[in-house]
């Protein structure tokens, strides 16, 4: 019962964050004409995991000011690992998110930044069953995420997001640092080329990265980024790790 109450008490928060800003939304949208939704998608890929995920971003305002947003995020996927409390024993687990975070975006010359905080669903399936992990059938939690863009020269990019959840202590954290890539050939088109490092852990659990990255680049009008690179975590199993996003302005 208590886990009800709070699953309506956050549909409620998010019913009227969604009241308050659709209203002034339609009235800005009708005297000038920007975008208001992106929706993005992604895969990742290593060697004991493979996941997917989609969702949308709503700015009221726009993308190019400061105000409230909303971030609605989905993803799921297939994962292993080998549980202390379960020696020689391979776990195999498949996993789904939903994310419902009202935010807002601060944009201080050429640093941008966005904050959300709202409530998540997570559903876990084990096997076999791992008793010792917290994260395993239905559970319901609350998540702080923020993400930050800053240009710190005309040729020079800074980017990182982290997020922190209720749900087993699970974080996660990236930092990147990227050059400008331009020419003719790319149509006067422009992206950012650098090195990234990305951690992820719960109770229980690690993983470190390290790699490369390519970030907006703009076909038509999608724009998409991708990383390669080295993966390790603590259960001592290392590999290569891909990584795909997509995103697009409606």
């Amino acid at each position: 019962m208590c886990s009800r109450r709070r699953v309506r008490a956050a549909v409620t928060i998010a019913a009227a964050f969604l009241i308050c800003v659709l209203g002034p939304a339609a009235r800005v949208a009708a005297e000038e004409e920007y975008s208001q939704v992106m929706q993005f998608s992604g895969r990742d890929l290593w060697r004991n995991g493979v996941f997917a995920y989609s969702g949308f971003l709503f700015a009221p305002g726009g993308f190019e000011r400061d105000g409230l947003m909303l971030k609605v995020l989905m993803n799921g996927g297939l994962y292993r690992y080998w549980p202390s409390s379960m020696p020689g024993q391979r776990v195999v687990g498949a996993e789904w998110q939903t994310q419902v975070l009202p935010g807002f975006r601060i944009k201080r010359g050429d640093a941008e930044m966005k904050l959300f905080f709202g409530p998540e669903w997570q559903t876990h399936w084990l096997d076999p069953d791992d008793l010792g992990n917290r994260l395993r059938g239905r559970n319901f939690g609350l998540r702080f995420a923020g993400e930050l863009w800053w240009e710190a020269t005309p040729d020079t990019l800074i980017a990182g997001d982290a997020s922190l959840s209720t749900l087993a202590t699970s974080h996660s954290a990236r930092l990147a640092y990227g050059r400008r890539v331009t020419g003719d050939l790319l149509n006067d088109e422009s992206f950012y080329v650098g090195t990234e490092v990305q951690y992820f852990g719960a109770d229980g659990y690690r993983q470190t990265r390290i790699g490369l990255h390519v970030t907006s680049m703009r076909t038509e009008d999608i724009e998409w980024s991708f990383a390669i690179g080295y993966a390790r975590d603590s259960d001592g199993q290392s590999s290569p790790y891909v990584r795909l996003g997509l995103s697009q302005r409606l």
